[in-house]
């Protein structure tokens, strides 16, 4: 089964940083579109950023992160990075990266093959 690995995850004060690491098998890293999402109790999924794997780095963010995280990429070891700066309490949530399928880049999470396990957030005040 093919799975994604994050890590990175952790608890910080408000205003603190982190950085999220998911390693994407060799065999899928490629032309695919890489998303980083998170899920907190009781809130629907949401996605963070996503970044398409092939030529320049075109990325995307929501409207929520926008200004405080990036996200990039590492073709020579197939990682993708989250950089979560000035994190808020509304932050907290399990993070999930995903990658999607070959040559697409999808809206929804649903339309994402293939996911890694999560890694744990938590920003207190």
């Amino acid at each position: 089964q093919v799975q994604l690995m994050e890590s990175g995850g952790g608890s910080v004060h408000a205003g603190g940083s982190l950085r999220l690491q998911c390693v994407v098998p060799k065999d899928i890293f490629y032309r695919r579109c890489v998303g980083w999402f998170r899920q907190a109790p009781e809130k629907e999924r949401e996605r963070v950023a996503r970044i398409y794997t092939a030529g320049r780095d075109i990325v995307a963010y929501a409207d929520s992160v926008k200004g405080r995280f990036i996200i990039s990429q590492h073709k020579d070891n197939y990682t993708v990075y989250l950089q979560m700066n000035n994190l808020q309490v509304e932050d907290t949530a399990t993070y999930y990266c995903a990658a999607g399928p070959y040559g697409g880049c999808p809206k929804i999470s649903g339309d994402f093959d293939y996911w890694g396990q999560g890694t744990q957030v938590t920003v207190s005040s």
